[in-house]
């Protein structure tokens, strides 16, 4: 009975750390999106709201690592 009983505890470890993996990797594809979404956004608003303003749009990688916009602050008012 006792080593039934490790096993069950075994299982529920490996099933708690597959659970916990999968959820990073979902945060890590919610992070990925809203990045995109903010790379996406900044290329329209810069077209449409402040196309005067020479500004060279950052790799992917920088709206990945601070999730905000990265438009000049000239062409936010």
């Amino acid at each position: 009975i006792n080593i039934n009983r490790e096993g069950q505890k075994m299982k529920l470890v490996v099933l708690a750390m597959l659970l916990t993996s999968a959820s990073a990797d979902l945060s890590d594809t919610a992070r990925d999106a809203k990045a995109l979404e903010l790379y996406l956004q900044d290329r329209n608003d810069h077209e449409e709201y402040c196309p005067h303003i020479s500004w060279q749009q950052p790799d992917i990688e920088a709206y990945k690592k601070e999730l905000k916009s990265q438009l000049p602050e000239e062409c936010k008012q």
